[in-house]
């Protein structure tokens, strides 16, 4: 399914695609249509934790 959020950083899409991809790969876990909810919410989870993580990081400089 596709996402109804629209991007307005250009390349931001392939960016983010890359970054569920590393994640994927360094959560062991599989990605896309034939993963599970639980695979997939993994990812998005540390997705979430990866920019908060950042954000905290570019707020204290």
């Amino acid at each position: 399914m596709a996402s109804r959020n629209k991007l307005i950083v250009p390349g931001a899409q392939q960016a983010i695609d890359q970054l569920k991809v590393e994640l994927a790969n360094e959560l062991g876990v599989n990605f896309g249509r034939k993963a599970t909810a639980e695979e997939n919410g993994a990812i998005g989870g540390a997705i979430t934790k990866r920019l908060i993580e950042q954000a905290k990081r570019n707020l204290t400089k």
